[in-house]
């Protein structure tokens, strides 16, 4: 045996012992960017994801990071700004996100991001103070019709799903949603508050939002903004039952950051199917009372474009864009 082939017999012996390595490296961590404060759907969604992922042990570890303003526009920014090609980091986003990017002319866009998929959908509640004197959807159009200036709404970001859908009750019964007394906070937990104090007329929001409150006795939900009433508030009547032609649902997604490679997009977009499939993120989506909304690849990008602009378009009806 010459020297030569004595030495690529050794190099293949010894490379049948080394571990075979995936040229595309497992994801053993992740940021993911919840651009609100504490308590809302995005955080919410961010945490829960954190959990599932870290439960069913598809990643080590996850962090969450809490960037609150301006309908999710200020994380946005940061995130496009910090996160340029980094295959570790996510952000959560959804219809809120949307509408405040046209609201607030942000220069920074979703076309920056690299969508990933869309995970939840859920419906908007109008809750009052167990106290309140409307104690129904009819008692809340009254008001509004003698004076909508007096009715006063706590919701989440301006041009957000909270702002769109008030408007379009308004708009609905024949008033000029201009007029709308919507005052916007940028967390759940702040507009909560703001309810619960009696600082508002009425709170508008996603429903889980109101939920523990309301079955604990301190809030009253109106309606909700369903085609039909949901399992989880099988006693709320919807905004259509009670004479207000309005239907609409909040959604979220996530997203990961620009300037990733293709392959580094299938290993996040991996990822994110095996969680949306997974047992925990079913349980997870029962116990929020969020709907199962998943839609990835090309079919979320077209649907993304088709969201935008047709959410441009309503905040145009309803005086929120130019």
């Amino acid at each position: 045996m010459t020297k030569m082939l004595r030495g690529a017999v050794v190099a293949a012996a010894l490379a049948s012992c080394i571990p075979f390595v995936s040229a595309h490296a497992e994801v053993t961590e992740l940021k993911i960017m919840a651009p609100a404060a504490p308590g809302g759907g995005w955080d919410q969604t961010a945490r829960s994801m954190q959990h599932v992922l870290q439960t069913d042990k598809l990643v080590s570890n996850v962090q969450v990071l809490n960037v609150p303003g301006a309908g999710g526009t200020i994380g946005l920014a940061q995130f496009v700004n910090a996160s340029k090609a980094d295959p570790h980091a996510l952000i959560v986003g959804g219809y809120v996100m949307v509408g405040a990017i046209i609201t607030n002319k942000s220069p920074v866009t979703l076309s920056q991001v690299t969508p990933i998929a869309r995970l939840t959908g859920e419906f908007e509640a109008i809750a009052v103070p167990a106290n309140s004197p409307l104690k129904s959807m009819a008692d809340l159009v009254a008001a509004l019709k003698a004076d909508p200036a007096k009715v006063s709404w706590a919701g989440g970001s301006a041009g957000g799903t909270d702002h769109i859908a008030a408007g379009l009750i308004l708009k609905a019964i024949g008033g000029d949603p201009k007029k709308l007394n919507y005052i916007a906070f940028s967390g759940g937990g702040e507009s909560l508050a703001s309810i619960l104090g009696g600082k508002v007329t009425v709170g508008i929001s996603s429903l889980s939002e109101f939920d523990a409150q309301a079955k604990a006795g301190k809030l009253r939900i109106l309606g909700v903004s369903g085609a039909q009433r949901l399992p989880e508030a099988p006693d709320v009547p919807t905004f259509k039952e009670s004479g207000v032609d309005v239907e609409i649902q909040n959604w979220r997604m996530v997203a990961a950051a620009p300037g990733i490679t293709p392959e580094q997009k299938k290993e996040l977009s991996g990822l994110v199917e095996k969680m949306a499939k997974s047992k925990a993120w079913t349980d997870m989506l029962k116990q929020k009372g969020w709907a199962d909304t998943y839609l990835a690849g090309e079919a979320f990008d077209k649907q993304l474009a088709i969201d935008i602009a047709n959410t441009t378009t309503v905040l145009k009806e309803i005086g929120l864009a130019q």
